[in-house]
């Protein structure tokens, strides 16, 4: 088996009058131990996962030690360790003692201070007085006296450790809502500032996110001002963040908060943060492939337009998008980047499209009724019949835009495939060039 132990502030072992980690700390912690694996328990001080089935799906031992150390940190963990029961690698994080397998189990706890057992430590004054110093001293005792001497606890809790007595746990549950609460060491007057007790938040709910196997476009940061405060800040202010697709990168979302961040005063210093995701979506995996797929180096082009969209505002970043529109001048529609883009549209004809649109269409001479463009064009296929923008008006000029024509591909022997049509006018009718084919 291999356990890992999380073990939070304050150290009990070191100064037994410190209190504990408060109840919602530690409960963090376990939800966000959660992607890991299912069997996750809170014990007095740390938070304990089992999680030997969940090395391969982390790249192995390795992979997985330094993604919890890097992790766990920024939750204000202080110390990891690693041991093949719950109990003994708990010791071991008490004793600020990270790997549980260099030496044999017995032998690593064996030195250590017997105050590092729970169970051990309402009877230290009397083991001390029979010279007992480490959990190694109080193992060597008759088994018999300490049975009848001390309660069963300690005896059980020597047997767990070593791995000799199975060991009980009630296990986590994940719960079906993110709502967590810090409360920030200091007061922060500016609101930048706010996402460093915010990306800690952050940490915690992409944790839940994974273990859910979904994503978040839409979560909200709310903060609370300090009772010193003047009756017009009010009690606090909250900011509503969101993203164009599910996405559950800690670093991606920090850079999205950093972002909007920079936009807000805070009317008051803040002291308590709360953070809340709003739209959560599950996410599919992201390739079926038996071959390992290339790393990507750097950010995707979708993330970084995201962050730009952040800094400039919704409406300075755009993308052109094709919509469901028969007229080329109007097919192409610029929209702001992070709003949902159309359905892929399915082909109207069977003629090819062109490469490129002349922003005006341009009136070609006609010559013995054959149109002519640097020589005279051969139609390769068509007619296109568009008859369409009878509901369409232009806004500034308020003129109607309804388009009757019949397009053709035309090759010229200078200029290539050419994308044109035929329309009627007043004095009657006329051939135009609309696209080339590059």
């Amino acid at each position: 088996m291999l356990w890992t132990a999380l073990l939070l502030p304050p150290c009990a072992s070191q100064n037994p009058s410190l209190s504990l980690p408060s109840p919602d700390a530690l409960r963090a912690v376990a939800v966000w131990a959660l992607q890991f694996t299912p069997r996750v328990a809170i014990s007095e001080d740390a938070v304990l996962m089992e999680v030997e089935a969940s090395t391969r799906l982390f790249g192995g031992k390795r992979a997985l030690r330094d993604r919890v150390v890097a992790e766990a940190q920024e939750l204000g963990v202080v110390q990891v360790a690693w041991a093949a029961t719950s109990l003994g690698a708990h010791a071991l994080a008490r004793s600020r003692i990270e790997n549980g397998f260099k030496r044999p189990l017995e032998e690593m706890l064996d030195a250590l201070r017997m105050e590092c057992l729970t169970a051990v430590r309402p009877h230290s004054t009397t083991l001390a007085q029979t010279g007992c110093r480490s959990l190694g001293d109080v193992r060597a005792l008759p088994r018999g006296g300490l049975s009848r001497r001390f309660d069963k606890e300690l005896l059980q809790a020597l047997d767990r450790a070593y791995g000799r007595a199975p060991e009980v746990h009630v296990w986590e549950v994940l719960p079906d809502t993110f709502n967590a609460k810090l409360e920030l060491p200091f007061r922060v007057e500016h609101a930048p500032a706010l996402l460093q007790g915010a990306r800690r938040l952050l940490v915690q709910m992409c944790g839940w996110l994974a273990a859910r196997h979904a994503g978040v476009t839409g979560f909200t940061l709310r903060w609370w001002h300090d009772a010193m405060r003047s009756k017009d800040a009010g009690e606090g202010g909250s900011l509503s963040v969101g993203t164009a697709d599910p996405n559950r990168d800690v670093e991606h979302l920090c850079r999205l908060l950093a972002e909007n961040l920079t936009k807000v005063e805070l009317l008051a210093p803040a002291g308590d943060l709360a953070l809340i995701a709003d739209q959560v979506h599950d996410l599919t995996g992201s390739s079926g492939s038996l071959l390992p797929d290339a790393v990507q180096d750097g950010e995707s082009l979708h993330l970084v337009l995201e962050r730009m969209a952040a800094r400039l505002g919704p409406d300075k970043v755009r993308r052109c998008v094709t919509r469901e529109d028969h007229r080329q001048e109007w097919m192409g529609h610029w929209q702001p980047a992070m709003a949902p883009q159309p359905r892929k549209l399915k082909a109207s004809t069977s003629l090819p499209q062109p490469t490129w649109v002349l922003p005006e269409p341009l009136k070609l001479a006609v010559r013995k009724n054959r149109p002519v463009y640097q020589g005279e064009l051969q139609l390769l296929a068509g007619p296109q019949c568009v008859e369409a923008g009878w509901w369409d008006r232009d806004e500034t000029t308020d003129q109607g835009r309804l388009v009757v024509r019949d397009y053709w591909l035309a090759e010229s022997r200078h200029a290539g495939l050419l994308w044109i049509f035929q329309a009627k006018l007043d004095d009657g009718t006329a051939w135009f060039l609309h696209g080339v084919f590059g």
